[in-house]
């Protein structure tokens, strides 16, 4: 376990938190990307503080937009450095920053939001995965990890950028399992159900509302929260996962099965 890590992209609060928490519980080295200003910056710095005596000092944090190649190139000197003669058992994408809104009404999306958006929380995966890759970081056995949503294939009211990267990630991660499964290195998505997480509150003034409308469709008749996610990357570290590729796992108490 001492060579194993984790990179967290978008690891400050929400799911990256609770992943990066639990992966360090086990034993793993965390190096996580946030991009916060203000509260949430030392929210940030709490945390990173907060796992650093879970996994004897084996995390780095790094406020820096993760979705910017010159952090990717800068940082990758670095990430080696740090991980030493281990690999990157987790590539974990869980950036939640895109523009959330309509495509028409009450205001137009703009071509360079739909082109931010899907950058960040979908393409910038790829070169993350093709750097770790050229510097043999990634090793059989390593995992690339998404968190999708049913906005992938639901129309949702501010929904729509964000809606078309989730679609693009889980299409993102299927190629890149497809291509290198070969190598023993696997890709897949979790859908998580709706979850209270700063994140939500920027989607919808109603998010309250969705909240409630949540509870009461879940089979389970609560809200999936972030602890149920990263119990599930836990179980998906293990070796026993080594043959799940390519696909969508579902974490949400059985949500979807209401639509």
């Amino acid at each position: 376990m001492k060579n194993k890590w984790a990179i967290v992209l978008g690891c400050s609060t929400g799911h990256g938190a609770a992943i990066s928490k639990q992966l360090a519980s086990e034993g793993y080295g965390i190096i996580g990307f946030h991009f916060d200003r203000g509260s949430v910056k030392k929210e940030a710095q709490q945390l990173e503080n907060e796992i650093s005596l879970m996994n004897n000092g084996k995390t780095k944090f790094w406020n820096e937009n993760a979705a910017d190649k010159k952090t990717i190139e800068k940082r990758l000197v670095e990430i080696k450095s740090l991980i030493k003669d281990g690999y990157v058992k987790l590539l974990m994408h869980s950036i939640a920053f895109g523009s959330t809104t309509n495509f028409f009404e009450p205001t137009p999306v703009k071509q360079r939001q739909m082109d931010m958006t899907q950058h960040v929380m979908a393409n910038c995966l790829i070169y993350w995965a093709q750097a770790l890759l050229n510097e043999s970081l990634l090793d059989d056995g390593s995992r690339i990890l998404g968190i999708t949503s049913e906005g992938s294939y639901k129309a949702m009211d501010g929904y729509g950028p964000v809606g078309v990267s989730k679609a693009s990630l889980e299409a993102v991660i299927r190629q890149i399992g497809w291509e290198l499964g070969s190598k023993g290195i696997t890709a897949n998505t979790i859908q998580a159900g709706i979850t209270p997480t700063r994140a939500l509150t920027k989607i919808s003034k109603d998010w309250e509302q969705w909240l409630e409308q949540t509870k009461k469709r879940n089979p389970m008749k609560r809200l999936t929260t972030p602890e149920d996610v990263a119990g599930l990357v836990s179980l998906l570290m293990s070796e026993k996962a080594n043959f799940i590729n390519c696909s969508t796992i579902f974490c949400d108490g059985g949500e979807h099965r209401s639509i």
